[in-house]
C-alpha cells in the first residue's frame, strides 16, 4: 500500500556531500576570512574591477561587501540542493540587473577569474592554517566550484583540477594590472581598517597571494606574519579565538565574522545578506 512519503524521503540532498573538503573549508570562519583576504588583493588588480565600482558599493563599504559575499558563498556550498540553486539564481539576477543598468555584459573571462580566485584561495587558506590538500581533495574542491560556475552560467570551465591549474595561470598572466581602481580599493581598505589593521592585512596577503600578484601590489616578500599564522588554530583551541578576533577585526564587523562560524551543516534557509 502506498502512503505518504517519510520526512527523510522529502528532504533535499545537500549541494555539497557530507565529508567534502569544501565543507571543512567553508564551514571554518577563520579559513573563510583568509580566503577573502587573498581575494581582496587579487581582485583589486583584475581588469574587470570597474564593474564593482559601477554600483559604488565596494569603495563605500569594502568590508561589508566582503562579508556579504562570504555569506553568499557559504549559502551555496553549505545549503541543500534547492537552496543552493535559489542562491545561484539570485546571483544571476543581480548580475543581469547590473548589466542592464550599464548597458553591457560582464565578460565571461571575468566571471571565470572570480570563480578561479575563490578556488585558489580556498586551497591556499586551508593550507596556511592546517595542511596541504591531498590530490583527491583538490579534485573535490574544483568539482564543487565547477558546479557553482555552471550554475552561474559560466562557460568553458575546465573538466579537471589539473586543467583548471593551467587555465588559472593563464588568467593570472593575462587579466591582472595595477590601475586607478587598484589604488582606490586599497585606499578604501586603509580607511575602513585603520593604519595597523591595514598593515596586518598586507602582511597576510603577502603570505597568501602568488608571486605575480605580490609584485604588482608591492606586498611584503617576506611577511613576518608567515610564522604566526600556523599557530592560530592552537590559540583557537585554547579559547583565544574571541580575543584575537576582537583585536584584529573592526568592532562594526565582529558580528559578521561570528556568523561565518555559525553557518549550519546544510540548510535550505537563506543566509541574510
Amino acid at each position: 500500500m502506498t502512503g505518504f512519503p517519510h520526512a527523510e524521503d522529502r528532504a533535499e540532498p545537500p549541494f555539497v556531500p557530507p565529508g567534502s573538503i569544501v565543507r571543512r573549508i567553508w564551514g571554518d570562519g577563520d579559513v573563510v576570512l583568509l580566503v577573502f583576504a587573498g581575494a581582496a588583493a587579487e581582485f583589486a588588480l583584475n581588469r574587470a574591477v570597474d564593474w564593482l565600482f559601477f554600483t559604488g558599493r565596494i569603495p563605500q563599504d569594502p568590508l561589508g561587501r566582503l562579508f556579504s559575499t562570504a555569506a553568499y558563498a557559504q549559502q551555496i556550498v553549505l545549503a541543500d540542493q534547492a537552496g543552493a540553486e535559489r542562491t545561484l539564481a539570485r546571483i544571476r539576477a543581480v548580475h543581469g540587473a547590473v548589466e542592464g543598468a550599464r548597458g553591457a555584459r560582464i565578460p565571461d573571462w571575468a566571471h571565470r577569474d572570480v570563480l578561479y580566485l575563490l578556488v585558489a584561495y580556498s586551497e591556499r587558506a586551508y593550507e596556511t592554517l592546517h595542511h596541504p590538500l591531498t590530490v583527491p581533495e583538490r579534485e573535490d574542491l574544483w568539482a564543487v566550484f565547477r558546479r557553482v560556475g555552471l550554475g552561474l552560467g559560466i562557460p568553458e570551465l575546465p573538466a579537471q583540477y589539473a586543467d583548471w591549474r593551467v587555465d588559472r595561470e593563464r588568467h593570472l598572466e593575462r587579466d591582472l594590472a595595477r590601475g586607478e581602481h587598484t589604488r582606490a580599493l586599497y585606499a578604501a581598505y586603509h580607511q575602513h581598517l585603520g593604519p595597523w589593521r591595514y598593515q596586518l592585512l598586507r602582511q597576510v596577503q603577502g603570505v597568501l597571494v602568488p608571486g605575480h600578484v605580490r609584485e604588482l601590489l608591492g606586498l611584503p616578500g617576506k611577511p613576518w606574519v608567515r610564522s604566526l599564522l600556523p599557530l592560530y588554530p592552537a590559540a583557537a583551541r585554547l579559547g583565544l579565538r574571541g580575543a584575537v578576533r576582537r583585536a584584529l577585526i573592526p568592532p562594526a564587523h565582529l558580528a559578521s565574522v561570528q556568523r561565518l562560524d555559525s553557518a549550519p551543516a546544510y540548510s535550505s534557509s537563506p543566509v541574510s545578506r
